[in-house]
């Protein structure tokens, strides 16, 4: 992995949501540390399963996305032990905020920091699911865990367009808090890194609002920041047998402690939104390859219409142009290689060096092997896709996420760790 970078962005701007959302954090003085919110179980997204919460899951409306590098000393054995002993403390952390309650501990001892930081007391759990991965530097010497790295954890090639920043990428450990509430999902990254302090420093986050992809069959397709319906022909998160074919590892893996698991890739993609905003409708339209407003395909009049990428028009040309960006993501035209999205829209002020807005798409997706789903689709849209006149990737991570924890005293990446 090279030099490690440790960012003080996300550190900043997470504390800034803090301060924004402190008026509605109400008090501490004098709760429990088992006390809970009334919160009826419409809020709660249960936490113990067969896999992680907040893959299948539908997207809700906040992300608080954060990394961390590991920073306990001493030898492998005894730095694998302090991430054992830190992983078991998050799990049940983690358990206890997705459904309502405090950070387990001591919150009334006037005289020590209470166990959990307080903002979100009171607050419903606002369907807050934490999902936990770990990176690829992970597998190195220090804990002794080379043998144990799945093939399908392979570092990303370079991809274009990526101009990647070494302090918004990479990092030994992850954590993706979604909640309906942006207070709750920074709430969940917050108290983590307050609780790994001893062993981890957070190495950078992103905080995003409006999800930008669709993958509930219920839910309505969202629009990226360049006003285009995002998420169309997602998976669905409650469709077995397309999440099992693209996004649960399965008996296939070289490491059995992955088998009911998924792969994260994150993107940082800014979006030269000054640009785009100049371009006419028309040639927007065929950069996707779909009707702005209605959000079908060029071929059809509504928006769940099947592509007709053999149509041609008058011109005899493809009525979907050759660039476009749905023609060269579609699974039809890639061997039938489908990803899990679950992205979310992104703003963090402007771009120092040519003071256009820092704004733009902050991917994730799931799946079962990056290497044959990813990084091929990506490679093929990095050469040829007419939006990227538009875009830049600029962070990036890839992050193994194991089976979901399946019982209260279990911990995340128990197996891996045995």
């Amino acid at each position: 992995m090279g030099e490690r970078h440790h960012s003080r962005r996300g550190l900043l701007a997470l504390g800034g949501a803090a301060l924004a959302g402190g008026a509605a954090a109400g008090t501490l003085t004098g709760c429990r540390s088992d006390s809970h919110t009334t919160a009826a179980p419409a809020d709660r997204v249960p936490f113990y399963g067969t896999h992680q919460a907040g893959i299948a899951t539908p997207a809700q409306d906040r992300l608080a996305f954060a990394t961390y590098d590991i920073t306990a000393t001493g030898s492998a054995q005894e730095k694998r032990a302090a991430l054992r002993t830190l992983l078991r403390t998050w799990t049940a952390a983690a358990a206890a905020m997705t459904q309502g309650r405090t950070v387990p501990g001591d919150n009334t001892d006037l005289n020590a920091p209470p166990a959990d930081t307080g903002e979100a007391y009171g607050l419903p759990p606002a369907n807050l699911t934490i999902t936990f991965g770990l990176g690829t530097s992970l597998f190195d010497d220090r804990f002794g865990l080379a043998d144990r790295r799945p093939a399908a954890l392979a570092d990303l090639p370079h991809l274009p367009p990526a101009d990647l920043d070494p302090d918004r990428s990479g990092g030994d450990l992850a954590i993706q808090a979604c909640a309906d509430d942006p207070l709750v999902a920074f709430h969940a990254i917050r108290n983590l890194a307050r609780i790994g302090r001893d062993t981890v420093v957070m190495r950078w986050s992103q905080l995003g609002f409006g999800k930008a992809a669709s993958n509930g069959a219920d839910q309505q397709t969202p629009r990226n920041l360049m006003g285009f319906k995002d998420g169309t022909r997602n998976i669905h998160g409650d469709d077995t047998a397309l999440m099992d074919q693209h996004v649960w590892v399965g008996k296939e893996t070289d490491q059995t402690w992955m088998r009911g698991g998924s792969y994260l890739v994150a993107r940082r993609i800014q979006m030269r939104i000054e640009g785009w905003d100049r371009d006419y409708l028309a040639d927007q339209q065929n950069v996707f390859g779909r009707y702005k407003y209605s959000g079908a395909p060029l071929t059809g009049s509504k928006e769940f219409d099947t592509p007709d990428f053999k149509a041609k028009g008058a011109d005899g040309q493809p009525v979907i142009p050759a660039k476009a960006h749905i023609r060269l993501a579609a699974h039809e035209n890639n061997g039938g290689i489908r990803i899990l999205r679950r992205g979310y829209s992104f703003t963090d002020g402007i771009v120092a060096a040519s003071g256009e807005l820092d704004a733009g798409l902050f991917f994730i997706a799931f799946q079962k092997d990056p290497r044959e789903q990813f990084v091929a689709l990506q490679r093929k849209l990095g050469m040829n896709d007419a939006l990227n006149e538009y875009i830049q990737h600029v962070g990036s991570g890839l992050f193994a996420c194991p089976p979901g924890v399946t019982a209260p005293g279990r911990s995340w990446a128990e197996e891996l760790l045995a």
